[in-house]
């Protein structure tokens, strides 16, 4: 394995760099490419900017080879060098075990998983820069949303079955989505009350919402049948369902506890130890409003039961789960005002999640 420089690992909770400003995009693209140089891809290789979210993520064509790989660069400080690599050893498990359908993971040619990129030309600046096969396919459709959610609960029943299971290795390390480091004082996405659009108004049912949500969390426990390790992030827009079945001839496998073989689950970056069940949570990201929702829940509780369980107490906590997100989503609309997706949401979220807060406060009351 190679020796490189490594960027910096401090983590300051709900900073990081505007990489969403286009101004920014030069700047990126050139880490990349420098990336790509260890991959042995050469200058000619196109770039397409996919997503800027916590990091910048690129689909590259290599003319040399005709293949197209997933180039993902690193924010600075948000994971260190370590956890991603823990994250790495997540999905080779999963890979290697046939728990679900996951990307592979492309090693430089030295064998490393993790390499440096550099701004070679603007002041050197360095990310970690990790390379992903190309999975065919696109995300689950809308209109089969109900159907969609039957098979993500399931899917989510796998990977927290695995999860429980697997022997980690001593190094592996990630975030905790506690109470704390979700919306309290060392949130990993900043602070709720730094949300778009959050006033006096808006504070005092959002600072409601926050006390009901910690008792709730202190009341549920955090014990390992209900604590552990989590994708975290679990949208539909974190499946690829291959239309094709080229996915099925790669995977080729069958058995009772194998996955719907035309899905393939990505973005395992903000994996941690969480509530199992804020998985579910994660599900309804920016969805939380839908007047389906109810009845996506429903389908996500059966398609969970097909693997594995969950108890009536754990059915009746999921709202819970729901307005932990909600909020979490509040703080981290807050901390990336610069991407496309948080200036879409704006300060109608947080007055939708405040009408949500009314909801959910009622139904405690």
């Amino acid at each position: 394995m190679s020796e490189a420089p490594t960027p910096t690992d401090d983590v300051v909770p709900g900073q990081r760099p505007p990489d969403g400003d286009p101004a920014r995009h030069d700047v990126l693209e050139a880490i990349a490419r420098d990336a790509l140089r260890s991959h042995g891809i050469g200058p000619d290789a196109t770039l397409t900017l996919l997503n800027v979210s916590e990091n910048a993520t690129y689909a590259v064509d290599d003319p040399a080879t005709g293949e197209r790989c997933v180039l993902r660069v690193h924010r600075p400080g948000y994971h260190s060098r370590r956890a991603i690599e823990s994250e790495l050893a997540w999905i080779a498990a999963l890979r290697a075990e046939h728990v679900v359908s996951t990307p592979e993971v492309l090693p430089t040619r030295e064998g490393d998983l993790v390499c440096v990129g550099r701004d070679l030309e603007r002041g050197g600046e360095q990310r970690h820069v990790v390379r992903f096969a190309w999975v065919p396919g696109q995300e689950p459709a809308g209109l089969r949303l109900v159907d969609d959610f039957r098979a993500l609960g399931a899917i989510t029943a796998r990977l927290h079955a695995h999860a429980r299971r697997w022997e980690r290795p001593a190094w592996f390390t990630r975030f905790t989505w506690d109470y704390d480091t979700s919306i309290g004082a060392r949130g990993h996405w900043g602070r709720w009350q730094d949300g778009m659009a959050v006033g006096l108004a808006e504070h005092a049912v959002l600072a409601r919402l926050d006390e009901a949500l910690r008792r709730r969390l202190a009341a549920f426990g955090s014990g390992p049948d209900r604590f552990g390790l989590v994708h975290a992030d679990m949208r539909l827009a974190n499946l690829i369902v291959d239309l094709d079945g080229r996915a099925a001839t790669e995977t080729g496998r069958d058995g009772p506890s194998a996955p719907a073989r035309d899905v393939t689950v990505i973005d395992f970056d903000d994996c941690g130890f969480g509530w199992y069940l804020y998985d579910l949570g994660s599900s309804l990201s920016f969805i939380e409003d839908d007047p389906r929702v109810p009845e996506l829940i429903d389908a996500w509780v059966e398609g969970y039961r097909e693997v594995g369980e969950l108890s009536p107490d754990e059915v009746a906590e999921l709202p819970t789960f729901v307005l932990l997100r909600r909020l979490l989503l509040v703080a981290w609309i807050g901390s990336h005002s610069d991407t496309e997706l948080a200036r879409s949401m704006g300060a109608d979220f947080t007055r939708g999640t405040c009408e949500l807060a009314e909801q959910y406060l009622a139904r405690l009351a």
